[in-house]
This record gives C-alpha cells, structure tokens and sequence, in this order.
C-alpha cells in the first residue's frame, strides 16, 4: 500500500513539473515566439514545395511547376510597424495565383506574372505590434503570408528561389538575405539617419488613379451594416456612360436594399435555398434586393433622384453617367448607399469585410481595369447639421481602377481620313471593332471610299464602294473587307492647309442603338494642336499639360448624338442629329517659317467620351492631279458639307 501512494505521489509530482513547464513555454494559450537574434524585422521565405503541372515537356526550362512557399514578417524590434510592405524579388517567370493575408499592390488582379518581383502589403492586418506592448503574442507582432503559383525551369531537387526579399516601408535598411537550402532570411533594421514623415496615419494612404472608388460604413450592427459606394473620376479624359459595377462577396453577404441604384437582377434564390436561409429562417427574402454573390449594379435614372424610397441622396441617379472634371466638376461623381446582412462567424459591430474584385463597364467609354480593395484612414464627412465638425466613418476602404489602353479589335469606335487633295476616304479598318467571324469577308484589307457613303451604314456601302474602285482604278480586294463593327465613327477631314495656316472638319457619326448626351471628342496632335485657334458649331479647347490634346463639346442644344433605328436616324431635328459636325482652325505661328506636311496634321490618337478610337494604318494619298485640281475637290466639299447639314 505504501509502494502504491509513492508512486502515486511521484506520477503527480511529475504532472505538476510538466503543467509548470507549459505555462512557462505558452502552455496558457499563447503562442512560443521563436529565438530569432534580430532587433528589427524579421523577413523569411520559405520554399515548401512543388509539382509538376501539364503540359508535361521534355524540355526542362519550359517545363511548368507549381509551387507552394510562405512568408513570414516578424516585428522583433522596439517600434511598431504600420502598413508593412515586402518585395519579393521572384525570377523564374512566376506567375502567382494567390496569396493570402496580403494584397499585391503592383499588380490589378490574380493570377499575375511577377518575374521581375512584386511587393505584397497586409491585409487585413496591416500592423505589426511590438512583443513588449502585447506580451509576445505572435499573432500581432507576426503575419504569415501563403503563396500559390506556377514556375518554370527548375528542375528537382534544386530550389526555385527569389533573389532578394527585404522590407519595403521607408525607414529601414536591408542587408542581402542569407540562403540555406529552402529558406532565405534578412534582419531589417531601422535607418537612424532616414527623416521620417511624421504622420498619424493609421492605415495605407490613399493612391490616385483615373476612377477612384471608397467603400465606407457608415453604420454597424450585429448582423448588418450601411454602407456607401462613392465613385469620383479623375481623369481629365475619362468618362463612363451607363456604367456597370460589380463585384464578389467573399462571406456570404447578401444586399438587402439600396438607395441610389439597382442591382440588374434581384435573385434570392440563393438565399432561399443557401446558407442565409438556414440562419435567417423568419426573414422575409422577397423584399430583399439580391443574394447574388456577384451582383451587377447600375445607376438610378434621373427621375428617381428625389425619390425617398430609393434615391435622395447627392450624386445619385445620372443614369450611369460620370463626366470628366473637364466639363462638369459635380457631375465627375456617384454615390449610392446599401444594407448589408453578414453571415456567421461575422455577427459583430467589427467584424467588417467589403467585396473583392471590383470591375467597372461602360457603353462606349475607357476600359477600367481596378487594382485591389485596400484598407484606408476613415472618411471624414461634414457634419449634416452645419456644425463645423466631422463625423468618421466607421470603416473605410479603396479601390482604384486605372483607364487600359484597349486592344486589337476590342475598341467600340473608329476613325476616318479625308483630304482636300485627294477624293477618296481612308475608311475605318475592317474588324477595327471586332468581327465575330471573318469567312466571307477580309479582315487584313479596306476599299477607299467615295465621301458621300459616309452618311450610309456600312451595309449600303458594298456597291457605290466597288464602282468607285472601278472608276478609280483600284484594286479591289477579294473577297471584299469585312464592316468595321463600330458603335461611333469619326471622320477627320484636311480641308485647308495654307501658309498662315490650317483648317480640319471633324464630323462623328451614331451608328448605335444608345443615345449620347453630353459628349466628347478629344484629338491629339502631337507637333500642331499648339496653333489650335477656334472650333465652330463645337467648343474647343486646347489642353496643354495632355500632350497638345483638343478637346472638343456640343453647343448648348447640339449635346445629344441621338442613335440610328431600323438603318435610319429618328430625328430631322437639326438640333438634336444622329450626327454632329465641325469645322476648327490653325495658325501657323508656332512653327517658324518652314512649310507644315500634311501629315503633321492628322491625329495620332483621337478619343470618343474617353474611349480611344481605332485610327486607318495609312493616311489620304497625295497626288499631284489632286494637288492641280485643288479648287475642284474644295467644290466638291462644299458639295458634302451640303449634304451634312440637309441629313
């Protein structure tokens, strides 16, 4: 009996030890920090592993793999790190697919090729604490970044590393990193000599960019919040015209209603039939907006502006239209508002997490492409009362999206040349819009043009092109070129180009079915527009800070490029045409004494509400019959001016 309680005794003496020692190594719950020898941050890169992706080559260097790797940043110094930033210095033709706990901030979207490296920032832990304001808590002085992607032309059992990592906030001081095996490592230090910006910034400050976006929440419950979509655009050529936002919920979130737009479709099947309506049994889903986890948002016409049920609030209800700031500063912004409903575990006040992968589409306008959400400082609004005080959100964040110059056929209008000295018209490239088959028609060649099929489609356009290459004895493509496919076209006309000076006639077409309100044209002339003297029956304005760009108007009344309908424009009104005409001028001043080539005077990029057009490969060709016969094709205008004007 003895023997029994000795040994019962010595059993518990060694679980007390042990208790001991787990309390003393963060037995209580807390995490063991790692002995890391670094007064500063402590970066690491792990490479975990790989496996080999189809196509499956025999050559080694084109071979891809896919890889695993992580992060890790580590404050393991006396001062807090804000808004942590870290380059990877990738060189194997990486292209990563995604990473988390951390947005990449040079990149718009994922999968992304970063061969050349890339920087990473946190998200949504943006801080990194000190060990001495949390007690070692690893889970606030550290953030762990996973990254997926491909790589190629590393074979097994080597390992496809970076060149370098190091910290990219400014202040500190990275030495090369040290390699062992699958692992690279860098102490980051604080440059005592650095100057600082003093700043109270708690988050990332706020990027610029051609149509910036902010996501506030301006209300927080348990189960729901308010929040407020503003869209600013600050590009002075960028515009949007009934515009479509979207965007994918991450955590199940549905929109429950919204003042100052609508969601496109209102389906709440998955809500019904999804995780929402298990938990929200009591709740009435026919009322709600959508529970689409990509919604497609558009904006409130006009006359819901002063509705209280789904508009009144400013800057809504422009019917999808966000104007430059270079003709109409109010009218540059949107807002609309929306009620939220979030789904377990995010049942708190704090628990807040907007939509990823914002995308924004127009009619015929720039096509955006938008960066990551970032979290940002709070927006400060004027207090409603008049008081002079602010009021913050409670939560904000930002999404930038930048205007991409649009690719081989996805442009949605084109150009024209005419010129005095020669009777045909260069016309819009075939497929200059796209073509959705190329069988019957040719896409690599155009058939110059008499001027007066500009005023037809393009479908009446076949015979009177043919005779005229008869008459003027050019060749005549077989088979013949396919339609250009454009919504919008313009025609750029050299009428005049003397010694003191130079005349042009620009003259844009509607061939859609949406009417346009309020439209732009801008054209640059890279070596002339600085001569740009008047626009008649536009307005005209020389931008000079956008490389010689001309920016050009309706009068009040000549504003609206109504659409064409059944092959036809719906309104003689002259005041409201499906097409639109100007004439604008030169001088020659700022070109000394030497002659201007006709060629200096056609735009190198002409743009239609933002979006840049298709131009022809070649320009109008100069002849000297032409040149001799100068007053007759000058007659001949006035002819085609003519007609313009009585169509």
């Amino acid at each position: 009996m003895d023997s029994r309680m000795v040994t019962l005794s010595i059993l518990l003496s060694i679980l007390a030890v042990e208790v001991v020692r787990a309390q003393d190594n963060g037995g209580n719950g807390t995490k063991e920090l790692a002995n890391i020898d670094c007064n500063g941050i402590y970066l690491t890169y792990t490479f975990e592993s790989r496996s080999r992706e189809y196509p499956y080559l025999k050559n080694v260097t084109a071979q891809p793999w896919a890889f695993k790797s992580t992060a890790t940043i580590t404050n393991a110094g006396f001062y807090e790190l804000k808004n942590w930033k870290i380059f990877i210095g990738f060189q194997n033709d990486e292209i990563l697919v995604s990473a988390s706990n951390a947005v990449i901030t040079d990149v718009d979207e994922l999968p992304a090729a970063v061969g050349n490296g890339t920087t990473l920032s946190g998200f949504p832990q943006t801080d990194l604490k000190t060990s001495v304001l949390t007690a070692g808590d690893l889970d606030q002085i550290q953030a762990k970044v996973e990254l997926k992607g491909s790589l190629f032309g590393i074979k097994p059992p080597g390992f496809p590393m970076p060149r370098t990592i190091k910290l990219a906030n400014d202040g500190y001081k990275c030495p090369a990193p040290t390699r062992k095996g699958g692992t690279m490592s860098a102490c980051c230090v604080r440059d005592l000599k650095a100057k600082l910006k003093k700043t109270t910034r708690k988050y990332m400050p706020r990027q610029k960019g051609d149509l910036m976006m902010t996501y506030d929440v301006l209300q927080a419950y348990g189960n729901n919040y308010l929040a407020q979509v503003t869209m600013e655009n600050e590009n002075p050529l960028g515009r949007l015209d009934h515009w479509n936002l979207t965007w994918e919920w991450k955590r199940g979130e549905f929109i429950n209603s919204m003042r100052g737009a609508y969601t496109r479709k209102k389906d709440i099947s998955e809500c019904t039939y999804g995780a929402a309506g298990q938990y929200y049994q009591d709740f009435d889903f026919s009322k709600v907006m959508t529970c689409e986890k990509k919604p497609i948002i558009g904006d409130l016409p006009p006359d819901r502006e002063k509705d209280k049920e789904v508009g009144n609030i400013p800057f809504c209800c422009r019917n999808g239209t966000l104007l430059p700031t270079t003709m109409n500063h109010t009218k540059s912004k949107s807002v609309f508002q929306m009620q939220v409903y979030k789904m377990p575990p995010d049942l708190n006040r704090t628990a807040l997490y907007p939509p990823e992968k914002w995308k924004i589409v127009g009619v015929v306008n720039p096509q955006y492409k938008c960066g990551q959400v970032i979290r940002v400082d709070p927006t400060e609004f004027p207090d409603p009362t008049g008081l002079q005080s602010v009021t913050l959100a409670i939560a904000t964040w930002q999404v930038v999206c930048n205007i991409t110059r649009p690719k081989k056929g996805e442009t949605r209008c084109c150009a024209s040349f005419s010129a005095y000295y020669n009777d045909s018209v260069v016309p819009c490239n075939a497929c200059a819009c796209g073509c959705s088959s190329t069988r019957r028609c040719n896409a690599h060649e155009q058939l110059l043009l008499p001027p007066e099929t500009l005023l037809v489609p393009f479908a009446n356009r076949t015979k009177k092109a043919v005779t005229w290459a008869r008459i003027k004895h050019l060749r005549l493509p077989r088979p013949l070129p396919c339609p250009d496919n454009c919504r919008v076209s313009v025609n750029w006309h050299l009428a005049t180009n003397h010694v003191n000076g130079w005349s042009a006639h620009v003259t844009m077409f509607n061939w859609g079915d949406i009417d346009f309100a309020d439209w732009f044209i801008a054209v640059q002339l890279d070596t002339t527009a600085a001569g740009f003297q008047k626009a008649y029956s536009f307005n005209g304005t020389l931008l000079k800070d956008l490389n010689g760009t001309i920016f050009m108007t309706g009068l009040p009344g000549l504003n609206y490029l109504v659409a064409q309908t059944n092959g036809t424009h719906p309104s003689r009104d002259p005041k409201v045409p499906g097409k639109q005409q100007s004439v604008i001028s030169f001088h020659k001043k700022h070109l000394g004494s030497r002659p201007t080539a006709d060629r200096e005077l056609f735009p190198t990029k002409l743009f239609f509400n933002g979006e840049e057009c298709a131009l022809p490969p070649i320009l109008p060709e100069a002849r000297a019959s032409c040149r001799a016969a100068h007053f007759q094709t000058v007659a001949l205008l006035a002819s085609i001016t003519f007609l313009f004007l009585i169509f």
